[in-house]
């Protein structure tokens, strides 16, 4: 389940993600950030990844697919989870973000503020 968060404005989206994404969600995720991008030339991102969030292989690949064809619409991108596996995804990541202009930075649940806060900037 995506769901969008309420701090969300102009430009700046935030989603929470629960459980299992299907291809119905994540296609209706990228139309929401469609609809920003309509109006403005960036958007930067908050997503809370709940202990299980994960996506089916189907949305997983419209994901990347998506994601891969609109990288310089990115401005940041905040990752707040307390796994383990996404910071170090961040990690791995984020150096490749770097390089086409987009800060990618790891949160835990506990500077969610800071998170806002950065992604704000």
């Amino acid at each position: 389940m995506i769901k969008k968060l309420p701090e969300s404005s102009e430009n700046v989206l935030g989603f929470e993600v629960d459980g299992k994404v299907d291809i119905t969600e994540e296609l209706n995720l990228i139309s929401q950030v469609e609809e920003v991008l309509d109006k403005h030339a960036k958007v930067s991102v908050l997503v809370i990844l709940n202990e299980k969030a994960h996506w089916g292989i189907e949305a997983g690949y419209e994901d990347l697919k998506w994601a891969m064809t609109h990288a310089k619409s990115f401005h940041r991108i905040a990752i707040v989870s307390d796994r383990k596996i996404w910071e170090w995804l961040v990690a791995m990541d984020s150096p490749f973000a770097a390089m086409l202009g987009i800060g990618e930075k790891h949160f835990d649940m506990a500077n969610l503020d800071k998170a806002w806060e950065w992604v704000k900037e």
